[in-house]
């Protein structure tokens, strides 16, 4: 089972220093991240994403993952993906997968203009190791849990697959 967890910070800066230790921690073996993103909320309330994922097996696409995420909490439209009629269907999956209404809006209100995120899709952890190196940027630290099945019919809808069994 994979977390998605989000780190949210004060000021405009922190996420992308906490980005570079995440990749550091990955580095290290400390974390096995599926997916990491950042998201700055500038004073003017307008966002700047930054994202990277490993491109193996089914986390390809997750830089759409993140895409529609981001679109989803702050219609924030991310790597050209246009908000269309395949929205509802998604919105479903996230909250079915996991990323409830809850943490939907406890996102949105922990990023307000000025401030910062830092979002990790992790599959393993060593904690001490991980929460010692990451405790320096403090932050508010808010996650969901995403089951493997959660994972993959997310990775097929955004793919535009029908989950296995689905269909005629």
């Amino acid at each position: 089972m994979a977390e998605l967890i989000a780190i949210g910070y004060p000021d405009e800066t922190t996420a992308a220093d906490a980005e570079r230790e995440a990749h550091h921690l990955a580095e290290e073996l400390i974390i096995q991240p599926d997916a990491i993103a950042s998201i700055v909320r500038d004073k003017d309330g307008k966002f700047r994403v930054s994202t990277s994922h490993h491109i193996v097996g089914a986390g390809a696409s997750y830089g759409m993952f993140w895409g529609f995420l981001f679109g989803l909490l702050f219609f924030v439209p991310v790597l050209g993906m246009a908000v269309g009629a395949g929205m509802g269907a998604l919105m479903g999956k996230l909250q079915k997968g996991g990323i409830d209404r809850e943490f939907q809006d406890q996102v949105r209100e922990m990023l307000k203009p000025g401030t910062s995120a830092l979002f990790l899709i992790i599959e393993k952890a060593t904690p001490d190791k991980a929460i010692a190196a990451m405790s320096k940027y403090g932050g508010t630290v808010l996650k969901s849990s995403l089951s493997e099945e959660a994972e993959h019919e997310l990775q097929d809808a955004l793919h535009g697959q029908q989950p296995v069994g689905a269909g005629a």
